[in-house]
């Protein structure tokens, strides 16, 4: 007699992220000469910048008093602690404590350090296996630099967990909230697929939005204005992001930071 069939359930409102991908946790607007922190799953995060403009982070604690190191300065390319002085590598090794004496020797202390890269007008750091990080690629963005395409971004902190977020934005029929401010109309629900790695929704929906007459936007401010025309309207969870398309006029990406359970911040 087989055994039955076990079946286990996460509580998503709780899951946590998966560590090996890359996560857009700033804008590179955001990091200029003072170190900036933020968190990334429960991990406090410090990045800085370099001499030659090269972006490093390290945890966000120093080992000696536990001060966060994002209250200290960059110097060239080390991070100096604000409360003793202590200065790390960008490798995360201690390199120089102020008041050692010359027979002292320099604590062996090892801050975590994490990939970083800057693409696309945004800082992306990858917390998982360092081994990994260079088979993984951060969200592409190829209309970022494309000179047919007019990029705004908002930046939203939310109080929920990440899994909300989602749910939200592949749900084109809640469009029904801020009609008088988005593209389109009367999405529709054609079809659904997905796999390990994506979830893909299709909607048939109106537009009023078209790239070559740029004027159209104008109907954005005055509804009456609108002339409406059938495009797809395709949204795609690609974790750890979402994508938009408004047939080939109108795409938005939101790219999702998860900060622990109940906060995320996401770039729309």
């Amino acid at each position: 007699m087989s055994s039955p069939k076990i079946t286990f359930y996460h509580d998503i409102r709780n899951l946590g992220i998966n560590q090996n991908h890359w996560y857009a946790v700033a804008r590179s607007i955001e990091l200029k000469s003072q170190p900036l922190s933020i968190t990334l799953w429960h991990q406090p995060i410090v990045l800085y910048r370099g001499c030659n403009g090269k972006i490093y982070g390290l945890e966000d604690i120093c080992p000696h008093r536990f001060v966060k190191l994002s209250s200290g300065r960059a110097i060239a390319d080390e991070l100096e602690c604000t409360y003793h002085g202590w200065r790390f590598e960008s490798s995360g090794k201690c390199s120089h404590v102020p008041y050692l004496a010359s027979n002292q020797k320099l604590p062996t202390c090892q801050i975590q350090t994490f990939p970083v890269q800057e693409l696309n007008g945004f800082i992306w750091v990858f917390p998982g296996d360092k081994s990994l990080a260079n088979l993984v690629s951060p969200q592409l963005i190829p209309e970022w630099e494309h000179l047919n395409y007019i990029a705004t971004i908002s930046v939203i902190k939310c109080r929920a967990h990440y899994s909300y977020l989602v749910e939200n934005l592949m749900d084109m029929h809640h469009g029904h909230l801020h009609q008088n401010w988005q593209a389109w109309a009367a999405a529709e629900l054609i079809d659904l697929s997905e796999n390990d790695h994506r979830v893909d929704a299709y909607y048939q929906a109106q537009s009023y939005y078209k790239i070559d007459k740029i004027w159209s936007i104008s109907q954005l401010l005055f509804p009456a204005l609108r002339q409406l025309h059938p495009e797809p309207l395709n949204v795609s969870y690609i974790y750890p992001n979402w994508v938009s398309n408004l047939g080939k006029d109108f795409k938005i990406y939101c790219l999702l930071c998860p900060i622990n359970e109940i906060e995320t911040q996401a770039y729309l």
